[in-house]
């Protein structure tokens, strides 16, 4: 079974549990993969059907079928991508003259479908990395290598799309904005229209169509954003802080989405996003570089710096309590605690690598110990932020 195949199969899962949401949002993922105008109408009308007929229960689930079997004949037939390298960083660095604050060295590389997490407090490198990385800043050392074709530095930043935290203002209704990039960016006069209707369909925007960026929330411009890059194909997605004015639910929303997007199985992208949202960039990201002053930490790679207070194999634990300090240090003596730290408002436990969770829950159950919150970070950049 190939991805596609195994995409379509999790999508007959969506529509057999009536997860409809989802299942709209990959339909029209699909829909954008088959790069055909009458495809795009067929899910256009399916689209406007639903706004007036979702309480239909049985014939929406006909047409659920209907618009699924007709993307799978479609797309059955069409090649899946290779996913090549799209860009490495060899010896990256970036300093700024007479400061103390310098980004590297940096080694990365980024393949298509892949979405590579920066994490680390304000003012470590995070943004500088991603300007270098798209070529706002030369580096001082080193070399950022793209591994696809380009003629100059526009068709580079054709393809290579950031976006910022803090994005520029546009004048007039969102979807004249989009269409107006969609025509700059090659799409036939028939197809404008259909594929801007779908990209904002996927983003949840339809119902702002006709709003100005005045009165936008921050949370939909930087959705407006990325469906306008979306709409130039690119190859590879930077972003800033996509999270940051976002509730929780509509960040694992929008993590979700970045997830579907970039594992398309006939047009993956690799996505570099930025964020201090650890836990829910961990779950969405293949790989996850935490940058600390500057330098580099992958959170698979054991440390090899002789300060380190834990190896990457040791078992660290998160959690709140009501207990002390030195109560929960006498009871973790049992499980040969190596360090007990507290931490922004929750204790930081760190135990041997022969040592399981099961271990520690048997302990808490056993001597009652009050837990709020409990959660395993042995393998989360959360404990790099343990001082």
């Amino acid at each position: 079974m190939n991805e596609f195949e195994k995409q379509y199969e999790e999508l007959q899962n969506f529509l057999k549990f009536e997860d409809y949401s989802i299942l709209t949002k990959r339909i029209i993922d699909l829909t954008l993969d088959t790069e055909d105008v009458n495809q795009y109408k067929k899910t256009n009308e399916f689209l406007i059907w639903l706004d007036t007929n979702e309480s239909l229960i049985e014939q929406k689930k006909e047409k659920y079928n209907i618009i699924l079997s007709d993307l799978y004949s479609v797309l059955s037939k069409k090649p899946l991508a290779q996913k090549q390298v799209l860009v490495t960083t060899s010896g990256l660095q970036k300093s700024y003259g007479i400061s103390s604050f310098g980004l590297g060295p940096i080694e990365l590389e980024l393949k298509q479908g892949e979405i590579l997490g920066l994490v680390g407090e304000n003012g470590n490198g995070k943004t500088t990395l991603l300007r270098a990385l798209c070529g706002e800043l030369f580096p001082t050392n080193g070399k950022v290598n793209y591994h696809f074709s380009y003629t100059d530095r526009f068709d580079l930043r054709t393809q290579l799309v950031y976006i910022p935290q803090r994005t520029d203002t546009w004048y007039g209704s969102m979807f004249e904005n989009l269409q107006f990039t969609a025509s700059s960016y090659g799409y036939k006069p028939e197809e404008n229209e259909l594929i801007v209707e779908l990209i904002i369909a996927r983003l949840g925007l339809r119902k702002f169509r006709n709003h100005a960026w005045k009165s936008l929330s921050s949370g939909y411009k930087m959705r407006f954003e990325l469906a306008r890059m979306l709409l130039r194909k690119p190859k590879i997605l930077l972003i800033d802080e996509p999270l940051a004015n976002l509730d929780i639910l509509a960040q694992q929303t929008v993590l979700e989405d970045f997830k579907s997007i970039a594992k398309s199985p006939f047009r993956p992208i690799g996505i570099v996003l930025s964020s201090q949202q650890l836990y829910e960039v961990e779950k969405t990201s293949d790989q996850v570089i935490f940058l600390k002053h500057g330098k580099q930490k992958n959170l698979y790679e054991k440390s090899v710096s002789a300060d380190e207070v834990q190896p990457e194999n040791n078992l660290v634990l998160e959690f709140e309590s009501s207990f002390t300090q030195s109560q929960l240090g006498e009871l973790f003596k049992t499980l040969e605690m190596i360090s007990l730290q507290f931490n922004g408002g929750t204790y930081i436990v760190t135990f041997p690598e022969n040592y399981s969770v099961y271990d520690f829950m048997q302990l808490a159950i056993s001597n009652k110990i009050p837990l709020q919150y409990f959660r395993n970070i042995s393998n989360s950049t959360r404990r790099f932020f343990v001082s």
